[in-house]
């Protein structure tokens, strides 16, 4: 698994996180990687009326592209340096698009791959590239492993804990992280505000006991709107570098931390 890795290189914002997670991931478990670009187009142009008509408004749009193309390319330029020195098998690929339009084409370019990997929203800087994530996440289909901002160096997974409610989200997640469950020191299943049902926090570590995995629980109560704060308190208490996280747990969070996902959080 995970021979088929997509990763979105920002045109708008720091492209180090993603580069370094991506490459050496790709290396560990010997995959082919391709990195996509995207330059965003902006609409203004085209609500404008320019003296000359019809021929300087499409001036101004094709120069707008134009512009939008060279955004992309300088960011997988630095992608490229990286994986051309990992000697990586790899490809790449760049468009100008208007916002709308590049999360369907990259969602769509994401339903291809074992997993998807792009980096973590920054609520405080407005950024086309800080859509790209959720896009990818409800619409690709697939597992996306979302790479906080603020991180350096390759992925740690060596500590994984998985979110866990019993949904069907929540299982597929786990499902989709298996080959880093499979290579994890430890695993931590977090059980929040759990109650009686058929597929318990035990019932789930004895499955993933069965694959060879041992894991342990941890339950915790919380209210409705601290469960998100709580599980990402276990997961730095604990220095656990990766969560696993379906969507519905996924899209409120905001986090320092790691994220596979099918739908979800800087995570999985």
């Amino acid at each position: 698994m995970f021979r088929n890795i997509l990763v979105h290189i920002p045109s708008e914002r720091p492209v180090r996180p993603v580069i370094d997670v991506a490459v050496a991931l790709t290396i560990a478990r010997r995959s082919h990687l391709d990195a996509v670009a995207i330059g965003y187009e902006s609409m203004s142009a085209a609500g404008m009326i320019v003296e000359g008509g019809g021929a300087a408004v499409g001036a101004m749009m094709g120069a707008e592209q134009e512009r939008a193309r060279e955004r992309a390319n300088a960011a997988i330029a630095v992608f490229e340096i990286e994986a051309k020195l990992a000697k990586i098998a790899y490809g790449t690929r760049t468009f100008a698009a208007i916002p709308a339009e590049a999360g369907r084409t990259i969602s769509a370019l994401a339903r291809l791959y074992d997993m998807t990997i792009v980096l973590q929203p920054e609520s405080s800087k407005a950024s086309h590239d800080n859509e790209i994530p959720q896009q990818i996440l409800f619409n690709s289909g697939g597992p996306m492993l979302m790479v906080p901002y603020i991180h350096r160096g390759p992925l740690d997974a060596h500590h994984v804990g998985i979110a866990w409610d019993g949904s069907r989200l929540a299982a597929r997640a786990w499902r989709d992280a298996m080959p880093f469950l499979m290579g994890a020191k430890a695993v931590t299943v977090i059980a929040v505000n759990e109650g009686a049902g058929e597929a318990s926090s035990d019932q789930l570590a004895a499955h993933l006991g069965r694959r060879g995995i041992a894991a342990r629980v941890q339950r915790l109560t919380a209210d409705r709107g601290d469960v998100q704060g709580a599980i990402l308190s276990i997961a730095a208490e604990s220095n656990m570098g990766l969560l696993v996280m379906g969507d519905t747990a996924i899209r409120d969070c905001r986090s320092e931390f790691w994220a596979v996902s099918r739908a979800a959080c800087s995570t999985a």
